[in-house]
């Protein structure tokens, strides 16, 4: 069994949620939790846009109020963009109200960013429909409630990078070795898991690439 991928009956008990994209060819879905923030943030811009790779950037609302300068660096790279609710809640311990208004706050912050700072050049929208449960934690009354507007997105393959028991090189081999066509991967864009990621992100992604994969935003 390896640590880093999720366990096969995760998907077969939340068919409503998505977990891994459909398709046999290479390629793979990058994703960020937790920014943006400066520093990690940064960091991963400049290595995606190294490996010219796009990436879904899960973003926390009150993240973005205090660094929009960061946020702006991600819609201009061209880049996808979810919710994260505001406040990085944790659905279990969260009555359904407050985690829904929390999720409304979270997307009208990003709304009045584009809408008020930003110029987008690219063709497509950096906003999506997309949203990502803190913790991957998740009621079904929200998962009810949500659905009908959001993209739930949950992941193939967890980096395990915000576990500072955990050692960069043990963080790099278990995450290629759990990566598969169609995978979507969990990176953390913050001080919690800088360490891991600065030493992980640009390994795996040459990796990969001299593996002949592709990277995809959602």
């Amino acid at each position: 069994m390896n640590l880093f991928r999720t366990p096969f009956f995760l998907p077969l008990l939340y068919p409503q949620l998505i977990w891994r994209m459909p398709g046999s060819e290479k390629k793979v879905y990058v994703t960020f939790d937790d920014g943006p923030v400066p520093g990690p943030t940064e960091f991963v811009l400049n290595t995606l846009n190294e490996f010219k790779a796009t990436a879904t950037f899960f973003c926390i609302g009150d993240n973005v109020r205090k660094h929009p300068y960061v946020f702006s660096k991600i819609v201009q790279a061209g880049h996808a963009v979810g919710n994260h609710t505001f406040h990085h809640l944790k659905g279990w311990n969260t009555p359904l109200d407050t985690y829904l208004d929390d999720v409304v706050q979270c997307e009208t912050e990003l709304e009045t960013h584009l809408s008020s700072k930003l110029q987008i050049t690219d063709h497509q929208s950096p906003i999506t429909n997309l949203f990502r449960p803190p913790y991957g934690r998740i009621t079904h009354s929200q998962i009810n409630e949500l659905k009908t507007k959001y993209k739930i997105i949950m992941w193939d393959v967890l980096t395990q990078d915000y576990r500072h028991s955990l050692a960069p090189d043990k963080c790099i081999r278990g995450t290629i070795k759990a990566t598969r066509p169609g995978s979507i991967v969990v990176f953390h864009d913050s001080y919690k898991a800088e360490k891991n990621l600065m030493f992980a992100l640009p390994r795996y992604l040459e990796y990969l690439t001299e593996e002949g994969y592709t990277f995809g935003r959602l």
